[in-house]
């Protein structure tokens, strides 16, 4: 491996817009002085841990500290992963944030360490710089010859102008191909990469916007370009060092980050690639962009895991690392010692633990409310009365498990918004947790392998303890 390899154009995928559990999150809902907003960016509550976590972001922004790790702790429903969720979004696209739950260690492909070191440089981002020159201007004119019989590469010449001059370049197959491609015609202005060969459109020129042929609603003028057609531009890529790792151990480059198959990574490999990426930085080519670490799930990481975080922690390339943890005080894995979180001490005292409280009647109708808009379901005040008095009493989750499957039944009557009578069915058809554990001591006698005692008999809370 004589050179380390960057490939800038691993992140131009098509992203798919799903609704989520948490996509109507947007941010921490903070304002300017950290103090958090009663409801905003889709968060609701949780003022302390919201603003507790709006101080780790200020943090993780300058970029200055690194190895410090924090622990979101709550009971289930409280909010932990949705704050995680608020700092990614709050973060922006070019500070890395890798989200992994603890129990996708336990793999026989790859090792458990393989799998944290994995993780913690997925979460550390490379600022690189670099000049390249580029061929910027409107396009005069596009001439392309076709051979006759088909079998000849087609050749052609291009005219390219800007206020000050106008030149004409000989075209080979590659290039028509990308000009085709990328649909360009007389009156675009665009910028040709010359290492490369990529094509952009920067839009239609100013000149031209009186063409209503060629224009349609989406059609971005921009100024003919002055000055020279040829110029050094200073380009900036993030990448991240896992993906630099791939790229470098494996036979077909970058394209093994599409496969998945990433597998073990040498160590000699990240060796070499943090040394270039040491040079990088003396030189100036090249910054640490410190990420986040989220593990959801902390509790089910073992004795190892544990250990292996106490030392990565402690190197100076560490992201950020923030875990959320559902456990009171419980066995570590792996040993016999019991410990609050099943985290052992030692890792504890290097956490901020931030604490989640549950959420109040209002607040919960005010997450069903953005709930509702998310998942563009029309609801009664009645029936957002129900479905409110429900989370409270049940579970928050299973009140917001309950908002489709009411519209589809509020569909099947053809009704127009959901009434108190869809939430009653829904309510009936599906069980929450008190009501399933009720039925199961009722009819624990015909169950297979029941392992009930006398003892968890007295109610559905005790028998959820054992």
């Amino acid at each position: 491996m004589g050179d380390v390899k960057v490939q800038a154009e691993v992140r131009d995928l098509t992203r798919i817009e799903r609704i989520g559990a948490h996509s109507h999150i947007r941010g921490l809902g903070l304002d300017d002085a950290l103090e958090a907003r009663k409801v905003s960016q889709g968060m609701v509550g949780q003022a302390k841990a919201r603003k507790a976590a709006g101080v780790i972001l200020q943090m993780i922004k300058e970029g200055k500290i690194a190895g410090r790790a924090v622990l979101l702790a709550g009971a289930p429903g409280t909010g932990k992963t949705a704050i995680a969720m608020g700092m990614a979004k709050a973060l922006g696209e070019e500070t890395p944030f890798a989200s992994m739950a603890a129990s996708e260690l336990f793999s026989l492909e790859m090792s458990k360490t393989e799998g944290l070191t994995q993780a913690f440089r997925k979460a550390i981002g490379v600022r690189i710089k670099e000049e390249t020159e580029i061929i910027e201007g409107e396009v005069v004119e596009i001439e392309i010859d076709r051979p006759e019989g088909g079998q000849a590469s087609k050749t052609g010449k291009l005219t390219l102008k800007t206020t000050e001059m106008e030149t004409i370049y000989d075209l080979g197959q590659k290039m028509i191909e990308s000009l085709v491609k990328e649909k360009v015609s007389a009156g675009d202005v665009i910028t040709i990469d010359k290492a490369s060969g990529r094509i952009s459109r920067l839009g239609r020129s100013f000149t031209r916007s009186r063409d209503y042929d060629a224009m349609g609603p989406q059609t971005r003028f921009v100024q003919c370009p002055e000055g020279e057609l040829q110029k050094r531009k200073e380009v900036v890529h993030v990448v991240t060092l896992h993906e630099i790792d791939v790229i470098n151990s494996r036979s077909q480059g970058f394209l093994a980050l599409f496969s998945g198959d990433t597998g073990e990574i040498r160590h000699e490999v990240r060796e070499q690639i943090d040394q270039k990426v040491a040079e990088w930085r003396e030189e100036g080519k090249a910054e640490i962009v410190p990420g986040v670490l989220f593990i959801d799930e902390v509790h089910m990481l073992d004795i190892e895991c544990f250990s292996f975080l106490n030392r990565a922690l402690e190197n100076d390339m560490a992201p950020v690392l923030v875990v959320a943890t559902n456990r009171g005080i419980t066995k570590i894995r792996g040993t016999q010692y019991k410990s609050p979180h099943g985290i052992p001490i030692d890792l504890l005292d290097r956490l901020l633990i931030i604490s989640t409280e549950p959420y109040s009647e209002k607040e919960i109708r005010l997450i069903l409310d953005i709930r509702c808009e998310e998942e563009d379901v029309e609801m009664t005040e009645d029936g957002k009365e129900l479905l409110t008095r429900i989370g409270f009493e049940t579970s928050l989750r299973y009140a917001i498990q309950l908002i489709t499957a009411a519209a589809i039944t509020c569909q099947r009557r053809k009704g127009t918004e959901v009434d108190i009578e869809d939430i009653g069915k829904v309510y009936s058809m599906f069980v929450d947790v008190k009501r399933s554990t009720q039925f199961l001591i009722e009819y624990q006698e015909q169950y297979m392998f029941n392992e009930m005692t006398a003892d968890t008999t007295a109610g559905p809370a005790d028998a959820m303890e054992s």
